[in-house]
This record gives C-alpha cells, structure tokens and sequence, in this order.
C-alpha cells in the first residue's frame, strides 16, 4: 500500500513538473517571437511571412468593420471598466511602446468571464478599419482571464486636439523613442484615465493582432474615434525601428464571423 501511495506521488509530482514546464514553454515561445517579427513588406519577418510564426487559422484579425456585415444588437450590455490606479512600467519593444501594469489595475467582465487589465500599446495607422477607412492611431488595451483567453478593447483615434492619457506620458515616451528594450518604471498610471468616448462599440472573435496570432480573443472596438495630436502621433511612431514606419497588420479575412455593433436601447 504504502508503495502504490509512493508511485501515486511520484506520478503526481512529474504531472506538476509537466505542467510547469509547459506553462514556461509557452511563456517562453511568446516572448522569442518579440524578436522575430517586423512590418516591413518585403521581409521574411514581415506580416507576409507570419505565417512561419503564426498558427494562422479562420479567426485572424484585425478585420474591417463595415455596415453591410454588422447586426445591429442591443443586449451586449455596456462594457463596465473596473479599473484602479497601479504602478505601471514603459518598454520601447522596437514593434510598438506597451505600457505594462505590474499590480492590480482592475479588470472588465464579458459573458460572466473577468479578464485583468495587462498592458496597453498603440499601433499607427490603425488596424481595424471602419467602412474600409484606416485612421491615424489603435490603442489595445488587453485583458487576460484565468484560463488564459485574451480581450482587447480598442480605442481608434484621428488627428485633432492631444489625448490627454498621451499627454501624462509625454516625457517618458520621448526619452524611450530610441531606447530599445529597457522597462523604465512609470510610476502610479491610473488606466481610467483612458477615454473611449462611447458605450458603442464593435464585438467579434478574433485573434492576436502579432505573432503568434493566437485566436483566443474577444474584440471590442469602440465606435466612436478619439483625437491625437500630430506631436503625440510622431512620437508613437518614433518607436518603430524597422523600414516600414508602420506597425499595423493588413486586414484578414472575415471567414463569415458574426461582427455585432452594440448600441444601448436609449441612443
């Protein structure tokens, strides 16, 4: 008896190594393809050649998002954001700037599912387009649930008047433009400061919008488009050291997914 209790435990204790390994694997696999992936079109890194990096299936995004495919819908609810101050970090990744949330900086609930605020980057042009139009700046706000499913909501914006969250960042945004790689502390970033400007929004299954493209995510992308000045759009895009000066996807194909626009009963 007590030799089975003994392989019992033994088998336990390599199921528990197993996973942890796997779980460090992954992490691991994420992270190496930081490094790997550009924008630029004729190379082997870029969005042509994702593919190599990418388990590319039927649910890529971003996607356009254009009225002739959209159900107009009333029961989504609006997105209640439960966020709260935290201290948060700055990286120029080389693809993007991503501001990191090291504590507990709240989290957004989708179909009874809680997902955490994690980080927030910016993309410029945008990805997601509205009516085959592509705007000037994409913020991804990204969430992630115990069971490890991602969702994004993204705030589009165009040129006009400065986003005053672009605006609390000015300095370090500046200072990290050509600083690759280097986490600076930020300090306390209180993400309500984030506006999206509107209880409307897009919502589709898609994917992520870089390597490697797991299609594991929930889109919401606001309806309304928001304002960056000309100054703060330079800047976001000073981060981007590849020939391309551009760090968006190319739209993907839609493979007849349900895209619904959410507009509260009272509008």
């Amino acid at each position: 008896m007590e030799k089975i209790r003994s392989i019992s435990t033994l088998l336990m204790l390599v199921f528990i190594l197993f996973l942890a390994f796997s779980n460090y694997a992954t992490a691991s696999e994420e992270l190496e393809y930081e490094g790997e992936f550009n924008y630029e079109k004729d190379s082997e890194r870029g969005p042509e050649g994702w593919g190599g990096l990418c388990n590319i299936g039927r649910m890529q995004s971003p996607i356009d998002l254009s009225n002739e495919r959209v159900e107009m819908v009333s029961h989504l609810g609006i997105v209640k954001r439960k966020y709260k101050p935290s201290n948060a970090t700055l990286i120029n990744k080389g693809h993007d700037m991503q501001l990191s949330w090291k504590g507990d900086a709240g989290s957004i609930e989708i179909n009874e599912t809680e997902y955490e605020l994690q980080q927030c980057h910016w993309h410029s042009p945008s990805e997601h387009t509205i009516n085959d139009i592509r705007f000037d700046l994409e913020a991804h706000l990204v969430h992630k649930s115990k069971s490890g499913k991602y969702a994004v909501i993204s705030i589009i914006y165009k040129l006009g008047h400065a986003d005053s969250f672009l605006t609390q960042l000015k300095e370090d945004l500046i200072d990290l433009q050509d600083t690759l790689h280097l986490e600076r502390m930020v300090g306390i970033v209180d993400p309500r400061m984030i506006e999206i400007g509107s209880h409307k929004y897009y919502r589709y299954h898609g994917s992520l919008t870089t390597p490697p493209c797991n299609e594991t995510v929930t889109w919401t992308v606001v309806n309304k488009v928001m304002t960056v000045s000309k100054a703060q759009l330079e800047v976001l895009r000073e981060a981007i050291h590849d020939e391309s000066g551009s760090n968006a996807r190319p739209l993907q194909s839609i493979n007849g997914r349900t895209v619904q626009l959410y507009t509260p009963e009272d509008y």
